[in-house]
């Protein structure tokens, strides 16, 4: 077998279109040397490279040149294995995706021109971030990387991170992307330079409004007129992003290998759709998204409530009932008949679905049938653990909200009902036939300490109003909340689940 080739600015052109498999491989077509950042990005993970980055590749491949390539910037210590990965291969990686049909697409992706490892360099960040060529900074830094309550809205001065920031003296270097976000702000400002416009590119519904109002409650503690400049002068747009992509496991870069002959430190693989509606606020400058295909809008809204409502909630169905039922992977929860009737049937179609608005353009019926084909796609690979994971930012940020308008409306939330309580069966963190799993939560001390006393409290887990406010008083949740608790307990998640479909 010939030997895979180390990805780099210098060998990429010895890689594709031919490769061992015969699968073609796309490699850019634009001088990577010629690429110039116009994008600072914090998180970039697979989400981010199966999505924003891609766009920008393909819009750079029409146009025969970067001129808004990526600076990526990491910030926690986890981000050092991005960069050890990435700054050796110039900021080069594969992405892969395939097709419910096994259909695969491979090219290599140029637009990271550079990446950053904060804490090792603070002051290069900022220095690239106060760069007049740099017009927007957009953020992928997960549901909990916001830093705020979801029953107050409020933001969080206390957590340590946050709290060293704003208590940072003059000349300190932040840690936060609250911190180098207003800290590169000031310093355009007194330079005269114009603003950059913020991103954010997270699953969570305004997303640029809240990353707004965290910003300016950033700012407002360290400098008033400062924040009041920010709120004027700084575009924040929304934007719903939309992509399955799996945690990169040893086999996809073992498949990279030997499929498309790349020695790829951190691939990623994903599923082969894509959509990305944003708001059309950029008052800085944008690339040309329209011409790659991304959605460019005046209201964001009902396309984010479409997805979150219908594809990340649904997500938390199966994902909870998937493990319970011993299954390990979101295609195999999608071939159980009865969990997929109830996804549908229950979750999507009677209380999913009475919350979502009009979306211009969208036959909701095709695209829920369309979420369930996506979600069977066994090419994927995708695990029920990483949809189960960080439950106490999604849990609160996309499902509370559902029950809280069917409450408000007077409909049925007994499948909600039911999720909620799957999830604190799960955080019980031992599953019915005795096997054990690591529940991934940044609460997770606390939610499995709340499920520990499922004996003496059914409704113990529901009474933390950090995450559920005030729904432990609401007998029209309670109520089939603690029914589809105690089933779980004493009969299993497919007694439960057969009961409900009827």
């Amino acid at each position: 077998m010939t030997a895979a080739t180390p990805l780099s600015a210098r060998t990429v052109t010895e890689l594709g279109p031919d490769t061992p498999s015969g699968v073609a491989l796309r490699t850019p077509d634009y001088p990577l040397e010629g690429r110039r950042v116009g994008i600072v990005h914090f998180g970039v993970g697979g989400f981010h490279r199966a999505h924003q980055a891609l766009y920008l590749d393909r819009l750079f491949s029409g146009a025969g040149r970067a001129d808004w390539a990526v600076c990526g910037v990491g910030l926690l210590p986890g981000d050092v294995r991005m960069r050890d990965a990435l700054v050796p291969q110039d900021g080069l990686y594969t992405l892969v995706s395939t097709g419910p049909d096994g259909t695969r697409d491979a090219r290599v992706i140029g637009s990271i021109a550079e990446y950053l490892y904060a804490p090792e360099d603070p002051e290069a960040v900022l220095a690239r971030m106060t760069d007049e060529g740099v017009k927007i900074v957009s953020l992928t830094v997960t549901e909990g990387g916001y830093n705020y309550s979801p029953t107050t809205g409020e933001f969080l001065t206390e957590t340590p991170a946050a709290a060293r920031d704003l208590a940072r003296g003059e000349g300190e270097h932040p840690e936060t992307f609250f911190g180098f976000i207003v800290e590169a702000l000031r310093r355009r400002r007194a330079a005269g330079t114009e603003p950059f416009t913020v991103l954010s590119c997270d699953n969570i519904r305004g997303n640029g409004d809240l990353a707004q109002r965290m910003i300016l409650a950033f700012a407002q503690h360290r400098d008033a007129e400062l924040a009041a400049w920010i709120r004027q002068d700084v575009a924040f747009p929304n934007c719903m992003v939309d992509r399955i992509t799996p945690v990169t496991t040893e086999a996809d870069r073992a498949m990279v290998a030997q499929e498309c002959g790349v020695d790829d430190a951190w691939p990623v693989v994903s599923e082969d759709f894509l959509q990305w509606v944003l708001e059309d606020r950029f008052p800085a400058g944008r690339p040309a998204f329209e011409e790659v295909g991304v959605q460019m809008v005046h209201d964001v809204e009902p396309y984010e409530l479409m997805k979150l409502r219908l594809l990340n909630c649904s997500h938390q169905v199966i994902a909870y009932f998937g493990l319970l039922l011993g299954h390990t992977y979101a295609h195999e929860a999608c071939q159980d008949e009865v969990l997929v009737r109830f996804t549908r049937e229950l979750y999507m179609d009677r209380e999913g679905t009475p919350t979502v608005p009009e979306v211009p353009g969208i036959d909701l019926e095709a695209y829920k049938d369309q979420l369930i084909a996506r979600f069977g796609n066994e090419h994927v690979r995708d695990t029920l653990a990483r949809l189960a994971a960080e439950s106490s930012d999604r849990i609160p940020t996309w499902m509370v909200p559902v029950i809280r308008e069917n409450l408000a409306a007077g409909r049925e939330v007994s499948a909600c009902a039911a999720v909620v309580a799957s999830w604190a069966r799960y955080a019980e963190g031992v599953g019915e036939n005795g096997e054990e799993w690591p529940v991934v939560d940044r609460l997770r001390e606390r939610v499995m300490a709340a499920a520990a006393q499922h004996d003496d409290d059914i409704l113990v887990f529901l009474r933390d109003e950090e995450l559920f406010g005030d729904l432990v008083e609401h007998q029209a949740f309670t109520r089939p909340y603690a029914e589809a608790l105690t089933t779980l307990r004493e009969q299993g998640a497919r007694a439960l689940l057969e009961r409900s479909v009827g």
